[in-house]
């Protein structure tokens, strides 16, 4: 089965706390999970989390700003890179590097920017900003085969609008995690997440 198309945003994640709320939300079906490195000792998370999730799990960094980082995140054994912008010095590195690539974008600009330097996503950040319309347009001039994920703005209230309109999956933040829940607290609101998506997409991990 393929992954649902969620992505889990651990920001501020501690790495004495981060297996055991990976585990919570990967048991609830989320496969795709992310320590943005403004998170505290991200790397030593990220670490932690490839070794116990190996193959079961796309483990990989959040906020990544530089080709330096990358590298850091391929030594610890991340392989996704999730940016809030779109650098293409960070996408090449990324895919030289062998590991999967989501760069943030709002513009067609950068969408294509984006997709020609070998991008596997698109991260439309912040969503609220663009709008289901503006997503709407803009799907309709990229290929169709595009991954695109809404982060910032998009919630399960309105997965549908989104959907809709032609977004591929969500990044989900501070709706699934927020410093300081516990494991189970994380776990409840990753079910209820992906009873909704499944839902709408009938989306199995």
């Amino acid at each position: 089965m393929m992954p649902r198309d969620l992505i889990a945003i651990l920001r501020g994640v501690r790495p004495d706390e981060v297996v055991d709320v990976a585990s919570a939300i990967h048991a609830a079906g989320i496969s795709r999970i992310e320590v943005p490195l403004n998170s505290p000792k991200p790397f030593d998370s990220i670490e932690r989390l490839a070794v116990a999730f190996g193959d079961r799990a796309l483990i990989g960094a959040g906020t990544v700003l530089s080709v330096g980082d990358v590298e850091k995140v391929r030594e610890v054994g991340g392989k996704m890179i999730v940016s809030p912008d779109c650098n293409p010095d960070v996408i090449d590195a990324t895919k030289a590097a062998g590991l999967a690539s989501f760069p943030g974008v709002l513009t067609p600009s950068e969408c294509f920017t984006a997709l020609r330097h070998g991008a596997d996503g698109l991260k439309i950040f912040p969503a609220s900003v663009l709008g289901v319309s503006g997503l709407g347009a803009l799907r309709a001039v990229l290929p169709a085969a595009t991954k695109i994920y809404a982060v910032g703005g998009a919630s399960k209230e309105d997965f549908a609008d989104w959907i809709g309109a032609g977004v591929t999956g969500f990044g989900i933040g501070n709706a699934l995690y927020k410093p300081g829940d516990a494991a189970d607290v994380v776990s409840t609101k990753a079910t209820e997440i992906v009873s909704i998506f499944d839902g709408l997409r009938g989306c199995k991990a």
